[in-house]
């Protein structure tokens, strides 16, 4: 398996550069750095999990209310054609479906947080049509490679960041992260439906992706002619729409005479046991990646992709300085916002380097991370391609992102 393989390697090339610096520089404190990081970074995963506790108990609890007063119902209606096509295995008017478009809809207004309860709660909805308990479905599959190649219409938390940090234009990478996750969301499912042999040309499918495009394409022409609408759009309205949601699930339970309240904490109770179950997985993704670069191999691995495109003859190897949040952003959310972050600092927030690194952190999705979480949630063992699929996904996100970046930054 393609993480059992990342893992082992992620440490074994820790062990090398750390033999090496002690070997040929003479550097007594490399591993006791390495060991510290480990302990750094097992500790961290239990903290993303205790937070992770409290928004799991939030949103199952909401999409309990959102299940019994009939509104998951009414989105499941909605996108059911669509989502027929692409998921041909899931029955019509499953609840999974409104789990899954609930779960589309707050990464694509950039509400991480909110995220990643929705997907469990549709991950384990799927797993429950799962023949195989232990083997990725079809349907789980195409789930997770559309999640992480992660479609982000508006990027309010980037856009926070960017604004926290000082920018004078905190709005200014909102256009090139919607491109840049657009196309990475293309190619995965392409892949996907490369692989599961679903036809894209059915005109259902292009219906509804040919009507998204027109409305991206309408959205960026209308910022773009109205640029002091960037700003107001990405900040108000992603948090409105979340809001709005709620309080429409609240008014739908209470039409019909449910006790909300009550429903809510039956669906919360699940948030704590699900928590509970990925623990081990955050801890053993985020202590690979925490030894890998406490080792000094992610500068290294650096220094040779700028070898790499010299020997190409790229004239403008610039963007490399930004390429860490790109590399790190398939294994874990939190440590490509520290990179981000320490871009900021380092070359400014407003400088080309600087946006680029925020635009890599909105164009790809903690594709491992993911993997490792949704499917350990659920038991899944066998995640047969949904890795290589996602990846391929993020590939796309991080090469339109370079060329974007160059068209919009310069």
């Amino acid at each position: 398996m393609l993480l059992n393989r990342l893992w082992i390697g992620l440490f074994m090339s820790a062990l090398a550069v750390g033999l090496g610096k002690l070997i040929f520089f003479g550097d007594l404190m490399i591993f006791k750095e390495m060991v510290n990081e480990l302990f750094a970074s097992a500790e961290l995963a239990f903290k993303i999990a205790l937070f992770l506790t409290g928004a799991l108990c939030l949103w199952m609890g909401i999409m309990e209310i959102g299940e019994k007063g009939g509104a998951i119902r009414i989105l499941t209606r909605l996108v059911s054609p669509l989502f027929g096509k692409l998921f041909p295995d899931i029955p019509k008017d499953h609840p999974a479906v409104g789990s899954m478009m609930m779960n589309f809809s707050a990464n694509m207004l950039g509400l991480d947080n909110a995220a990643t309860p929705l997907g469990l709660k549709a991950m384990g909805q799927l797993q429950e049509l799962n023949p195989k308990k232990d083997t990725a479905s079809n349907a789980q599959i195409m789930f997770l490679v559309m999640n992480t190649s992660g479609l982000t219409i508006i990027p309010v938390s980037i856009l926070a960041y960017r604004s926290g940090a000082g920018s004078t234009s905190p709005s200014e990478v909102f256009l090139p992260i919607l491109i840049s996750t657009f196309f990475a969301s293309l190619v995965g499912l392409m892949v996907v439906a490369y692989k599961q042999k679903i036809n894209l040309l059915n005109k259902v499918i292009l219906g509804y992706l040919g009507t998204l495009t027109v409305l991206i394409v309408g959205l960026l022409v209308w910022l773009y002619n109205n640029p002091d609408w960037v700003e107001p759009v990405s900040n108000v309205g992603g948090n409105l729409l979340l809001f709005s949601v709620i309080i429409t699930f609240l008014i739908l339970g209470i039409r019909k005479r449910i006790n909300v309240y009550e429903v809510f904490i039956d669906g919360a109770k699940g948030g704590f046991d699900v928590a509970i179950k990925i623990v081990p997985y955050l801890v053993a993704i985020l202590v690979a990646i925490g030894v890998f670069k406490a080792s000094g191999a992610m500068e290294i691995l650096f220094d040779g992709v700028r070898y790499l495109l010299k020997l190409a003859h790229v004239a403008n190897t610039e963007f490399v300085e930004a390429l860490p949040t790109a590399f790190m952003k398939p294994f874990s959310g939190g440590a490509a916002r520290g990179m981000m972050l320490e871009t900021f600092a380092t070359h400014g927030v407003d400088s080309f380097i600087g946006k680029m690194a925020a635009t890599f952190q909105g164009s790809t999705e903690t594709t491992f991370y993911v993997l490792a979480v949704y499917f350990g949630s659920v038991g899944i063992k066998k995640t047969r391609y949904a890795a290589g699929a996602g990846l391929i996904a993020d590939a796309a996100g991080i090469i339109a992102a370079i060329f974007i970046s160059f068209l919009f930054y310069t």
